[in-house]
């Protein structure tokens, strides 16, 4: 099973079945927190919700098209980051994350998509992330800013959120963006990190 050790106390593993009650169980503790921001939270009700989910990110990575991490803080699940899709023709993707409440303000996201952008620009090399939130999300809004991703607009009225459309933000960094050299000051995903083996070659079910 793959797993990353950002730091010291920050470590992430790819989801997979066996982690569907604990994932669960932080969901569901946080249920009112996330739906703020993350109507997909209605979806989960039960761990037999979420283990169809999580069959669905596997199916995800299976084609090539990305995968759901979990986030480890001193041995505690406390979040996910993931792709939403890898675009492997224009070589791009999109990045979601979501966070234990408790857990907010002590810079562990920003660690762990700091891990993220450099694994999709070093190791899957791709051209382009993105990083879409919620125009009043102030909180995720702060992590592509503290990243150095260009704020490029806001899309009106992008999402159905519970009684409202909501506004999103739009961040964007390119490889091209960071200054020459620069990792990102992060380790390496080791190989058995998903994507880590050869990616010059686009998945032929990609083009389809």
């Amino acid at each position: 099973m793959f797993s990353h050790k950002v730091n010291g106390q920050i470590e992430l593993r790819l989801i997979q079945h066996p982690h569907c009650r604990e994932l669960f169980k932080v969901m569901d503790a946080n249920r009112k927190h996330l739906r703020l921001w993350h109507p997909w939270i209605d979806l989960i009700r039960s761990t037999a919700d979420l283990d169809r989910f999580i069959t669905g990110w596997l199916q995800q990575l299976s084609q090539n098209r990305g995968f759901h991490a979990g986030i480890w803080h001193e041995g505690k699940l406390c979040g996910v980051i993931n792709h939403l899709n890898i675009d492997w023709v224009n070589r791009s993707t999109v990045l979601s994350y979501w966070l234990d409440g408790a857990c907010q303000g002590r810079g562990i996201m920003t660690a762990a998509c700091r891990a993220f952008v450099a694994h999709a620009f070093n190791t899957l090399k791709l051209n382009r992330v993105t990083i879409e939130c919620a125009s009043r999300n102030t909180r995720s809004r702060g992590i592509p800013e503290r990243l150095g991703f260009k704020f490029e607009g806001v899309i009106r009225g992008a999402e159905w959120l519970h009684d409202h459309y909501a506004d999103h933000a739009i961040y964007g960094l390119l490889k091209g963006d960071r200054p020459h050299g620069d990792s990102m000051s992060v380790t390496e995903f080791s190989s058995a990190a998903p994507g880590a083996g050869p990616c010059a070659v686009i998945p032929a079910e990609s083009l389809n």
